[in-house]
């Protein structure tokens, strides 16, 4: 006997499933992960710290 399947269900899951896929490859092509971000931004304000100690007054 075969097995029983609920439609809904099974086009919900294989909607998901795209999904999923398309996500995976977005994070790929564009992402940084957030802790990326954050280093690189922790970096930059150091740097501008640095600099900014260095200048000279008037």
């Amino acid at each position: 006997m075969a097995e029983i399947v609920n439609l809904n269900r099974a086009r919900k899951a294989k909607v998901r499933e795209a999904a999923e896929a398309k996500a995976t490859e977005n994070r790929a092509k564009y992402g940084q992960t957030k802790a990326e971000r954050a280093r690189v931004a922790a970096e930059k304000a150091k740097l501008r710290t640095v600099i900014d100690g260095a200048k000279k007054e008037d």
